[in-house]
């Protein structure tokens, strides 16, 4: 359940690349000026914003749009909430103000938390949840052509001064609705006007913390004019960072929590005890010398090294350079490579033993090689296998078929994905690493050589692409959450599985629950399945080739968002002199080796910063809205 495993049959190693597919601008995208502009400043005089503040801002979807429906809702830099009508018939936005939010009174001698950005969500096409951003939510009644009433008042906690956003609205039944909140966990300051937080030798306090809530509203109880009240907490959770996105799957009567860590029941420790990886430990001197190393594995080289051309891949494996040749064993078939080696000399590394280990693709047995280079001056030389490939200009995702496609303690020490070597002429540094930490084990230094911890110097350092291409897309965690509040059955013993996440449904566009997630040079499209009356899997639905490539070259992403197996749409964030360009990546045949690609001018440079993009559906297809500072940009049937 927590693992994206790619189906294979659904990768296309042969794909080549994206050719522009020319759309006509003035057919689809339409301008329109703002008479209500909305802002992304803040008038915040808090505490300072933590790094993952700063980036939840710079990505706030400052637009909601009514899900299968024609509405979409802001509030402007006044803190009118404005109410956005797309006509079925001409696809023209009309706006009106549908309530103005009363401005909070705060004293400047009471230190209070940040601000949020205000935030909505539509439960149905009349009832709309907003926050003002400082701490207080506004149940409203839109009523047709003319201001909203407010149905109810409601604050966090004990305090209306705890600022919180709206993530997204679900209505469980006909009655009853759950709301998705998320607020920094605000820390009080002592007496010496320093963070509690801080320790008496005013090291850094740790990063901040944010919680999660789910808001249980029941509709009948709301009535117009009612006094402020406190929220009906269903349940809280607690995690360093904001929620990327949130969703209810009702098949399995479970929340998703989408985030840059796990959030974790808030009965927890609030900082868990840290726990360093294997790259991390350093040798302790013992009294007597030598080095305490017990309790620390040292983290091992790969167990072989390997790169491909066009035509073919080439396989290394180190041996102890002592390994008579006669005792090597290699055999080829189509599909399978055999290696035996009948050395019973004990070595600190694993000696490869594969017998009839299915390939990624197949191979020419005929043209196919191996060699030994004994390098007798080393403690290890090199068995090279020389595979010519079956299919010319077919990409190899791994070695072996079966890299990947197992987790947890399944997994195989030759199931361990090990990344294509660029340069073949770095073959030679796996010999090196491992006699470093040969060396290592046996006098307890570090592997690396460098005084810098245990560790092995990456196969690929240097390729500067390859880190840039690693970094797309966020880091993100799962985290299931059931109506009750508690883990369900079937998650509470999954292990948390960190991914690359490239984007996330557009709002207003498909109720499925689907994520991209990067697979080497790809995305891969998963949705939720339910596979029993109480569980559900990620299912591998298709895959937009190469999209990880393309979206690393771009520098001023805002949103990326997807439309169900059809289309990713990567926004550019623009300025107010440049503008920004929304490209659109086609998915496309498993069979083909071209995708198609389209670039439209999302702002003329006129409308300042993106700050909101969502979909509504006037009966004739999508039409995307983008708000700009300054003006509605409307692309239809993208």
């Amino acid at each position: 359940m927590g693992a994206f495993i790619p189906t294979r049959s659904l990768l296309n190693p042969k794909f080549e690349g994206y050719k522009l597919d020319p759309i006509h601008q003035e057919d689809i995208v339409v301008r329109y000026p703002l008479e209500y502009k909305p802002t992304q400043a803040t008038t915040s005089r808090g505490t300072t914003f933590s790094y993952q503040e700063v980036q939840s801002r710079i990505t706030h979807n400052h637009i909601s749009v009514q899900g299968e429906g024609s509405r979409a809702l802001y509030v402007d830099s006044e803190s009118r909430v404005i109410l956005i009508d797309v006509n079925a018939g001409n696809i023209r936005p009309s706006f009106r103000v549908v309530y103005e939010l009363p401005s909070p009174v705060r004293s400047d001698a009471i230190d209070l938390p940040n601000n949020e950005y205000p935030s909505t969500a539509f439960l149905t096409s009349s009832m709309v949840f907003v926050s003002d951003g400082h701490g207080t939510m506004y149940i409203l009644q839109i009523r047709e052509g003319g201001a909203a009433d407010v149905l109810g008042i409601l604050f966090l906690e004990m305090s209306m001064n705890t600022p919180f956003r709206i993530h997204s609205a679900h209505r469980l039944s006909p009655t009853t609705a759950f709301i998705i909140l998320s607020s920094r966990r605000h820390v009080e300051v002592n007496n010496s006007g320093t963070d509690s937080r801080f320790n008496d030798r005013g090291k850094r306090p740790p990063p901040a913390d944010f919680d999660v809530w789910a808001v249980k509203i029941e509709l009948l109880s709301l009535q117009p004019h009612d006094k402020p009240r406190q929220m009906d907490i269903l349940w809280q959770r607690r995690g360093q960072d904001v929620p990327i996105y949130t969703a209810y799957e009702e098949s399995l009567g479970c929340f998703l929590l989408l985030g840059g860590v796990s959030y974790r029941e808030t009965t927890h420790l609030d900082h868990p005890p840290y726990e360093p990886t294997a790259d991390e430990f350093a040798s302790v001197p013992r009294v007597g010398g030598g080095f305490d190393t017990q309790g620390a594995d040292l983290l091992k080289p790969p167990s072989y090294s390997w790169n491909q051309t066009h035509d073919s891949v080439t396989v290394a494996f180190p041996l102890p350079s002592s390994t008579p040749k006669s005792l090597i064993k290699v055999l080829f078939t189509s599909k399978t490579i055999t290696v035996h080696i009948d050395n019973e000399v004990e070595t600190s590394v694993p000696i490869p033993r594969y017998s009839a280990k299915v390939l990624w693709d197949g191979i020419l047995t005929s043209t196919s090689y191996w060699t030994w280079d004994r390098e007798a001056e080393h403690l290890f030389g090199m068995l090279t296998l020389h595979l010519d490939k079956q299919h010319e200009g077919t990409r190899w995702s791994h070695v072996f078929a079966s890299v990947g496609t197992s987790v947890g303690s399944e997994l195989s020490q030759d199931d361990v994905e090990v990344p294509e070597t660029l340069d073949p002429s770095e073959l030679w540094q796996i010999r090196e690493a491992l006699e470093k930490y040969t060396t290592a084990l046996r006098d307890g230094d570090d592997a690396s050589g460098l005084g810098l911890g245990r560790g092995v110097p990456s196969l690929a350092e240097g390729e500067i692409d390859m880190e840039v291409d690693e970094s797309v897309g966020r880091s993100a965690y799962l985290t299931w959450v059931g109506r009750d509040g508690a883990a369900p059955e079937w998650w509470k013993e999954t292990r948390d599985i960190s991914f690359q996440l490239l984007s996330t449904p557009l709002p207003g566009s498909d109720k499925t629950t689907s994520i991209v997630t990067k697979s080497n040079l790809d995305g891969t499209l998963f949705s939720i399945k339910q596979v029993t009356p109480s569980a559900g899997e990620w299912i591998h639905d298709s895959t937009f080739s190469a999209l990880a490539f393309v979206l690393a070259s771009k520098q001023d992403l805002r949103f990326t968002y997807h439309i169900s197996d059809k289309a990713v749409y990567a926004f550019e964030g623009g300025t107010r002199d440049r503008g920004g360009n929304v490209y659109i990546y086609r998915a496309s045949p498993v069979s083909e080796k071209w995708a198609k690609q389209a670039i439209l001018k999302v702002d003329d440079g006129y409308g300042g910063p993106l700050l909101g993009v969502g979909a509504v559906n006037t009966g004739a297809g999508l039409t995307i809205l983008c708000l700009t500072e300054g003006e509605l940009i409307l692309i239809k049937n993208a």
